[in-house]
């Protein structure tokens, strides 16, 4: 009989992790953000409120969730990533117990409010830093897999959704969100995460935080912001522009739906090459592919312009929603990540949330044109600011280098 492996792989505590994580992550992002994208017209039906109020709900959630962001930053640092998440989960299964009981606007409000304060405690950025506290060396690599996982949460969480409410009504369908989050998020928070982040021992505290280079921290924060400002707004206005392009609409659909196959090809392509290149030359490969693909889509008008804008555009979302995880990494010191993610978080969520209802403004008006021309000028600022960090941080690599030359002569 042949013997068992010592170490099974899912015995790895960085692998038990980020298994764990990629599951709360689905859960909590599947059933607060991308709820109302399937329940949010029976909600407005039941609840007597306009649509786009009931959509506005994501965009209150993650305006809190900034706010909230930059105060847990030392609290990361200090205390990990586990409590502040074990917190968390209850507190995101009692804002959407708060939704499935909502009877009015201002409930429903609360509950994307309660909502915003849980996610800063949950979704994404406590989530990075927990995988970097438990995974060490391979934190890279392990926080590619989660961002791998996540891209699939509208995928998997959209048809349960609508076949919970089919059954049983959106009431029911939040309700049984809110027991996920309860009986599976928060237990397999306390039970996978870290006690104590991996290297940083208990008197660690006492030599005081580790600076954050705040040129870098602008020049990323920048960059991620912009890209992440025309991402998310195009989030739900690509089939339109596709269709006044020209398209019609069964190719302006299948056009938008490659968008998200190609984006799960472009994490692909993050994580199997994150061994080979270094993570700021493949973010700002990823942030030139962006002006190009609306100068694809500026100059074409037909189907074959609209799958090459497609492709183009979502291997740059793809490799640039890993970048946003792990490019912190390179760019800071290990033990200032948390600090830094958490930070980092503030405009990214204020980004997201802007978004979507300023260019839909644009888009009624002054047309899906002037929404392109927008898109590129700002991906063009996007790459500018990633460009500087690179030749940046370029410039201290080569100052380090040199000054440690006269020791080894020496030597």
């Amino acid at each position: 009989m042949a013997r068992l492996p010592r170490r099974l792989p899912f015995r790895s505590p960085t692998v038990r992790a980020t298994a764990a994580l990629s599951l709360t992550q689905l859960i909590g992002w599947g059933s607060t953000f991308w709820l109302p994208a399937v329940t949010g017209p029976a909600i407005a039906g039941e609840l007597g409120m306009a649509l786009p109020m009931v959509m506005a709900g994501p965009t209150l959630m993650l305006v809190v969730m900034a706010i909230a962001s930059w105060p847990l930053s030392a609290v990361f640092e200090r205390h990990g990533a586990r409590p502040v998440m074990v917190l968390g989960s209850p507190l995101g299964a009692i804002g959407l117990a708060t939704m499935g009981l909502a009877h009015g606007p201002a409930s429903y409000c609360l509950a994307w409010v309660i909502l915003g304060l849980a996610g800063a405690g949950m979704l994404s950025t406590p989530a990075q830093i927990a995988v970097t506290e438990i995974a060490g060396e391979k934190a890279r690599q392990a926080l590619g897999v989660l961002i791998l996982a996540g891209g699939l949460t509208s995928t998997i969480v959209w048809p349960l959704t609508g076949v919970l409410q089919a059954q049983w009504g959106w009431r029911a369908a939040i309700l049984i969100y809110a027991a996920l989050m309860l009986f599976v998020c928060t237990p397999l928070h306390w039970a996978a995460l870290a006690r104590r982040p991996r290297g940083k021992p208990a008197a660690e505290t006492a030599a005081g935080p580790v600076a954050i280079d705040r040129p870098r921290f602008a020049l990323l924060a920048m960059s991620f912001a912009a890209n992440g400002f025309v991402t998310w707004g195009f989030a739900l206005t690509i089939i339109i522009l596709f269709e006044t392009s020209g398209i019609a609409h069964a190719g302006a659909l299948m056009a938008a739906s490659f968008i998200g196959i190609a984006q799960w090809a472009g994490r692909m392509i993050d994580v199997l090459g994150s061994r080979r290149h270094l993570g700021i030359v493949t973010a700002l490969a990823a942030a030139a592919l962006f002006p190009l693909s609306f100068v694809i889509l500026l100059l074409t008008g037909d189907l074959a312009g609209a799958m090459l804008f497609a492709l183009l555009y979502g291997i740059a979302g793809g490799i640039t929603a890993v970048a946003r995880a792990t490019l912190p990494l390179q760019v800071f010191p290990a033990r200032a990540y948390a600090r830094a993610a958490a930070q980092l978080a503030v405009p990214l969520n204020l980004s997201f949330a802007a978004a979507p209802p300023v260019f839909a403004a644009i888009l009624t008006a002054a047309g899906p044109h002037a929404a392109l021309w927008l898109a590129f000028a700002i991906s063009i600022f996007a790459f500018a600011s990633l460009f500087g960090l690179f030749l940046l941080h370029r410039r201290e690599e080569r100052a380090l280098q040199d000054a440690a030359l006269p020791n080894a002569d020496r030597t």
